[in-house]
């Protein structure tokens, strides 16, 4: 005769008392914070303290409740991790819950705590399934239930992705303002400008466009005692890069520049081109206008493209002086760079030739010229232009006057009618991948030749800018400049080429002055 053993249930982390009373804890969620969800989760936490209290063999081992948190990921339900704890920590003997739903929608998660559970001797009691973690056939059905119920999330994760790309083929925007520098929204939930913000990104759009690096800028801002959108004192690059590349200040928007690759983990990667993408216009105010926007854009490719020297060596970008990267050599074509030079005891700073201070290959002779030489000469050239007021406004006007003149013939005119034909196209086609492709092809030929017209004018309008802002400094300037300005200079000089004998002064605006010395 086998005498069965009989099935206990209970913590084994803590010793076995004559008929103890079970000690049972309760888990409850939901995923959303909506005020009606929000009504279910205090119902559960009512529910589960009035059902364990009723049981005379049991008592309350307390509440878990996570408010507002999917339960695909147990990572971030930080009383569901609690409640683990206490398990671990032997003060819990058994769990009540509504579902398998509700206790984890990840297969994985889910086997992997019950199984950790059923080793400490705790039961799991799903109500909805009535299914006894501790049975027999337990973990079969927990096995098949918790499959339907990841296969319930992935349907959702599917349904909610289908409904925000309808939302933005109908030009539905959502942005998260709350750490969106220079925006807020008002009552109905759209985008308004907050004027102090919208100042700070104002300044940092012009202090680029000055020539000031990126570093520079966020330093100047954490000096002034000036907060991030996020609210924090300490301003990185990479914030003021995502800043001046972000189209939402000039009123635009583009969507779904990422997209989730895993319902499980929430993973989100950038996007470059798996999915679609929807560019909406004038979608709310801007901060920065178009033109100026379009304006940084060019600079930060300027930036970005590695000069390239005569002897074949990269140049990075320097913004550290109005001189960094306008100075070159008149017998090699390198830049000049600016080094302290102690000779013979006699310390100052000078700019000499790149390839004279390397000393790689041919050894170039072109002279070194003193800093304050430099500033000499930029000043003779400034004033060298105001004395002849009559003739370089004629000149100026007579540049403007071309530039006006210039051939469009890449204009974006008719190209954006065209696009929203292929849009329509697109929807009605979306089925057909042949025909689709062929739409998509031409949306994207159409879109570069769109973006290099916009080039194209903006490119245009700087030089225009350029000639107006040196005809408006010529106009405005009584007397001669007799103080040197870094402001000046990279508001106005283009290039100083250094030769043995003189300097050639190039102006932004395309005038050229010759100075000896």
């Amino acid at each position: 005769m086998v005498i069965p053993a009989r099935r206990q249930i209970g913590n084994t982390a803590r010793p076995q008392e004559e008929k103890p009373k079970l000690r049972v804890a309760a888990y409850c969620r939901v995923s959303t914070d909506s005020e009606e969800q929000a009504t279910s989760y205090e119902a559960q936490i009512a529910h589960y303290t009035e059902y364990i209290s009723k049981n005379p063999e049991w008592v309350m081992a307390g509440v878990f409740a996570d408010d507002g948190i999917s339960g695909t990921d147990t990572r971030k339900r930080s009383e569901f991790n609690r409640m683990i704890d206490e398990c671990e920590a032997g003060n819990i003997d058994m769990i009540i819950t509504k579902s398998i739903s509700r206790f984890a929608r990840n297969t994985l998660d889910c086997l992997k705590y019950i199984r950790q559970l059923k080793d400490k001797n705790i039961p799991v009691f799903f109500e909805k399934e009535n299914i006894n973690t501790m049975d027999s056939k337990g973990e079969v059905m927990l096995t098949i239930m918790a499959s339907l119920a990841q296969q319930e999330s992935q349907s959702l994760s599917q349904n909610i992705k289908m409904g925000l790309q309808y939302r933005y083929q109908q030009g539905k925007v959502q942005i998260n303002h709350k750490r969106f520098l220079g925006y807020t929204k008002d009552a109905d939930g759209n985008l308004v400008i907050e004027p102090e913000g919208a100042e700070i990104v104002k300044r940092i759009y012009r202090e680029y466009l000055e020539g000031s690096s990126m570093d520079k800028i966020a330093a100047g801002l954490e000096a002034d005692g000036i907060l991030t959108g996020a609210g924090k004192p300490k301003w990185h690059t990479s914030t003021i890069n995502k800043i001046l590349r972000n189209e939402k200040y000039m009123g635009d928007a583009l969507l779904q520049k990422t997209y989730t690759i895993d319902f499980l983990s929430k993973k989100r990667i950038k996007n470059n081109g798996t999915v679609p993408q929807y560019y909406i216009e004038d979608n709310h105010p801007a901060i920065i206008p178009k033109e100026l926007y379009m304006l940084v854009q060019e600079e930060l490719i300027r930036r970005r493209v590695v000069h390239t020297s005569p002897s074949g060596k990269k140049r990075s970008y320097s913004s550290n002086h109005c001189f960094a990267q306008i100075v070159f050599c008149g017998e090699c074509g390198e830049m000049y760079r600016r080094i302290h030079w102690n000779n013979r005891g006699c310390k100052s700073i000078v700019w000499r030739c790149i390839s004279r201070l390397e000393s790689t290959g041919h050894v170039c002779r072109s002279r070194t010229v003193n800093e304050l030489l430099l500033e000499e000469i930029v000043l003779k050239a400034i004033n060298q232009t105001l004395g002849d007021k009559e003739n370089l406004i004629k000149t100026l006007q007579q540049n403007i006057a071309a530039a006006v003149r210039q051939s469009d013939a890449a204009s974006a005119e008719g190209i954006d009618e065209r696009l929203n034909e292929l849009q329509h196209e697109l929807l009605k086609k979306a089925h057909k991948k042949e025909e689709y492709d062929t739409v998509s092809d031409e949306i994207f030929r159409l879109r570069e030749l769109k973006n290099k017209a916009e080039s194209d004018t903006v490119a245009r309008d700087e030089k225009l800018s350029r000639i107006t802002d040196l005809q408006d400094f010529v106009a405005s300037q009584p007397t001669e400049v007799t103080e040197f300005d870094e402001k000046l200079v990279r508001r106005l000089i283009g290039k100083i080429t250094v030769s043995s004998d003189r300097f050639s002064v190039e102006f932004k605006s395309g005038g050229n002055v010759e100075i000896e010395g």
